[in-house]
């Protein structure tokens, strides 16, 4: 089996090619491009160096959110170009399931952030039994002093990671009392490889969609959708 693996919900940009276990190519850039101008290059790029037939791919990986709206919208019209043209399924991996897959079999509580502005972040709360990731809290978004609560009743060790850190490591420092670590560059970022082998466990599962059915979860507003909702209110 292979999966072409694309996420592009954060500023990183990242794409994989998973084949029966192996990452055969994955190709991630954290700089100041824009989506638009690096994903298909990048793609295209991977196939090349690895002479994959795009005929070849069983399914097209892609994360569906929550993320950056513009960064959402390109992976997913990306992925569903691509689906629609070779007549692939879709296998859609919530965001922060895949942050979270980075840390596989880790022994720490599991939780990536993402910034959303206001004192908000993107999150969800994870941990292994074994080598099986469980889902303690799914993603959602919610104020960074709830989150640093509900981890400090939990009185197990933590592990952060995400664009997330960056912006609040100084109020998790201030008001966490439980032990709690933040992850290493080299695997603080959402990274294809983790999306193209979770994306591997949904297929065997049956967890695809048509091209056609995919969009992405943005779980708020956006930003325009929230002013023009407050005018409306206001009017």
């Amino acid at each position: 089996m292979k999966i072409l693996a694309i996420d592009s919900s954060s500023m990183v940009a990242t794409v994989a090619i998973w084949e029966d276990d192996v990452i055969v190519a994955e190709y991630t850039i954290n700089h100041k491009k824009t989506h638009s101008q690096t994903l298909l290059p990048m793609i295209d790029e991977i196939v090349k160096m690895t002479e994959t037939d795009m005929e070849s791919i069983d399914a097209v990986a892609i994360t569906g959110g929550p993320g950056s709206y513009t960064g959402l919208r390109i992976g997913s019209a990306t992925a569903k170009g691509i689906g629609l043209a070779l007549k692939k399924p879709i296998i859609n991996i919530p965001t922060m399931d895949a942050m979270a897959y980075n840390f596989y079999s880790s022994p720490y509580i599991i939780c990536p952030i993402m910034d959303a502005r206001r004192s908000q972040v993107y999150t969800g709360i994870y941990r292994f039994q074994g080598t099986a990731m469980e889902t303690i809290k799914p993603q959602c978004i919610m104020l960074i002093g709830d989150l640093i609560a509900e981890l400090d009743k939990m009185e197990l060790p933590v592990m952060f990671l995400g664009d997330g850190v960056d912006v609040n490591k100084e109020v998790i420092e201030e008001q966490m009392k439980n032990e709690h670590h933040f992850a290493p560059a080299s695997m603080n970022r959402h990274q294809a490889s983790a999306v193209a082998s979770l994306a591997a466990l949904y297929y065997e599962e049956g967890k695809t969609e048509k091209a056609e059915e995919h969009h992405p979860d943005y779980l708020r507003a956006s930003q325009a959708e929230r002013e023009l909702k407050a005018k409306q209110n206001n009017d």
